[in-house]
């Protein structure tokens, strides 16, 4: 079955085109858009392709060596799973279906505030390799208390997201009727009715996807109660005083996420953060943003030998692996990759996801001449 998945969909590609096929169209465009025209991601994708790097042959013999130590962690390969907010909106239980590929592959599951599981749920079935994102809520007793409920369910490592100072516009979503609660429609009865394994996977296994691991904060499970508690409490306070109070508040690794400024790095790193994650959140935020792979050299030249440089945005294979890694990067995260693979395979979409960058990153180390991750930031860059 394996083989037959990987001659079928060989890319994260073909898992995009057969995602778009399988789900409602609300539902792609939650996933695959960006904000305004879109030209952050764009920008994303062509600075990557951009990258060029110089070949070096007569090596011998070469099999890869891609098992990384991060954060005091064995990890088998140099890439995890992104976080992404109401997940199972895209597939029901994605979350669990990428949880139990982490533990078993072994790679990071970096589970969303604004998912659709709770932490208590996720963090079992990721088998130690859970990490939790924070988007700050305002209130400190919630927040101490997220804290301690990712530390009692055996995640290790936790992302603070600061690129979302408001929520986005994200038009694209807004002209599919992206809305939750979702808006009853005939529009939307067709659409999710074009769509059966999606809809009978939702109505059987999923239900109407929650925000479950915030509900503990509300008296029930209302969308619009959660909506507007979401809006009152998460973001738009973050300052480093803050900062600083979470890194007095979890004993465990801390990393900033979406950091595009040397500056904003420096200091992170000088008030503990032992990593920075390079990120325009897949240019979902602002579009007008820089392409994250473009300012990835400067920030780990600034930081890097004082803390670990992790980067997202915009990869889509291996060879980008390869890139941000020989750029600087320690450690590369992909969410829409793996929200692809699960959306067009289902509970196998995580699996498949990991073995076609595992194979696709091996294959272009061994094109490059390369035995080791530290051996990439040795390469030629042509620019």
């Amino acid at each position: 079955m394996t083989q037959r998945l990987l001659n079928r969909y060989p890319s994260i590609a073909d898992l995009r085109r057969q995602a778009h096929k399988r789900i409602p169209h609300f539902a792609w465009e939650y996933l695959d858009s960006g904000t305004g025209a879109d030209a952050c991601m764009r920008r994303n994708r062509e600075a990557l392709e951009a990258v060029q790097m110089v070949p070096r042959f007569m090596r011998g013999a070469i099999e890869p060596d891609v098992e990384t130590r991060l954060f005091g962690v064995d990890y088998a390969v140099p890439f995890g799973v992104s976080p992404v907010g109401l997940t199972g909106l895209m597939w029901p239980r994605a979350e669990r279906i990428l949880a139990r590929a982490a533990g078993k592959q072994r790679f990071p599951y970096a589970l969303s505030t604004a998912a659709t599981e709770s932490p208590e749920v996720i963090g079992p079935l990721a088998n130690g390799m859970g990490w939790f994102q924070l988007y700050p809520p305002r209130s400190p007793e919630i927040r101490r208390d997220l804290l301690q409920r990712a530390r009692d369910s055996g995640f290790t490592t936790m992302l603070v997201t600061v690129d979302v100072p408001i929520a986005s516009r994200r038009e694209r979503q807004v002209r599919a009727g992206v809305v939750v609660p979702p808006k009853i429609t005939p529009l939307m009865l067709y659409r999710c009715a074009i769509r059966p394994a999606w809809s009978l996977g939702t109505l059987i296994a999923g239900g109407r996807p929650r925000f479950r691991g915030l509900e503990k904060y509300l008296d029930g499970s209302d969308m619009r109660d959660m909506l507007d508690f979401i809006g009152k409490e998460l973001g738009g306070s973050l300052d480093w005083e803050y900062l600083q109070a979470v890194r007095d508040e979890w004993d465990g690794p801390l990393v900033l996420k979406g950091v595009l400024s040397t500056e904003e790095a420096e200091r992170a790193v000088s008030m503990g953060y032992e990593g920075i994650m390079v990120s325009n959140h897949g240019g979902r935020q602002f579009d007008g943003a820089p392409a994250a792979i473009s300012v990835l050299p400067t920030i780990a030249a600034a930081v890097g030998d004082r803390a670990k440089i992790l980067f997202d945005s915009g990869v889509r294979g291996g060879l980008d692996i390869v890139r941000a890694l020989a750029l600087g990067a320690d450690f590369v995260l992909l969410g829409r990759a793996f929200m692809y693979g699960v959306s067009a395979l289902g509970g196998r979409g995580g699996d498949h996801v990991a073995q076609i960058l595992l194979a696709d990153l091996q294959n272009n180390m061994i094109q490059l001449g390369c035995k080791t991750i530290p051996e990439l930031r040795e390469c030629e860059i042509v620019t």
